[in-house]
């Protein structure tokens, strides 16, 4: 950082118009990607799948509420961990402070983990997040959206994973996936995003990305494990929740 380059404030003008240019298609080739993404075709849902709400038995028809389009998180907690992942903590974190705006606009958002609801509602009092939680442990759905994976698939060295077959395999990886329910009841899964696409929900993220560090994950793991901590681990961080730990 000491040897970065120091220009005239004509000179640093000229170059920050020209990154301008460079931002301005990135925009618009955005826009495009988004138009995309609203025509992909969609997968009626067949299998009727059963979650466990703190309210009870839930259905993936019951996760939507009263809307019409609902975004599943898929949350890394398998059920014998004592807590989330770091990396889906911090997600929800981002998805939390949306929340009100979401289900105001016919946007369910629900919280998906293979660890059992009462592991999963302390941890969410925990973390003082109003999104819910829902337990699919039970269920295929984690296996048939490909976010968690069996012995047998681990033995074998590769698993499917966004979409190919990845050596990465871990027993719990994490994603989101997107439905649809029609005025008959009829769920549609219209999209799902896994690896760095959830970045997205991240405007962490999108600040560093403006700080003269960018996002300086310089740990060995060289992501957000290297420096993101859950919002109550922090030195000085509000210990408001503390009383509900997992």
């Amino acid at each position: 950082m000491q040897n970065h380059k120091v220009v005239s404030q004509e000179e640093w003008l000229a170059a920050r118009k020209a990154l301008l240019a460079k931002e301005k298609a990135l925009t618009h080739a955005r826009d495009r990607l988004n138009a995309e993404r609203l025509s992909l075709p969609w997968v009626k849902v067949h299998k009727t799948y059963e979650f466990d709400a703190v309210t009870g038995k839930k259905t993936l028809a019951d996760l939507f509420g009263g809307n019409s389009q609902l975004i599943i998180q898929h949350f890394m907690y398998a059920p014998d961990w004592n807590e989330g992942c770091v990396g889906c903590s911090f997600g929800a974190d981002h998805a939390d402070a949306a929340y009100i705006h979401l289900k105001n606009h016919d946007v369910s958002y629900v919280a998906v983990a293979r660890a059992p609801i009462d592991k999963l509602e302390a941890y969410r009092k925990r973390m003082g997040w109003q999104i819910p939680f829902a337990s699919s442990l039970g269920s295929d759905f984690n296996y048939d959206f490909h976010v968690s994976f069996t012995e047998d698939e681990l033995a074998t060295g590769e698993v499917y994973y966004n979409y190919e077959m990845t050596d990465q395999g871990y027993v719990e990886l994490p994603g989101a996936s997107i439905f649809f329910k029609d005025e008959n009841g009829d769920i549609y899964h219209t999209y799902s995003v896994f690896g760095r696409g959830g970045e997205e929900v991240m405007s962490t993220y999108m600040l560093l990305d403006l700080t003269p560090k960018g996002r300086n994950e310089t740990g060995p793991r060289k992501n957000l494990t290297d420096w993101v901590k859950r919002h109550d681990e922090y030195e000085n961080a509000p210990q408001a929740h503390a009383c509900c730990g997992s």
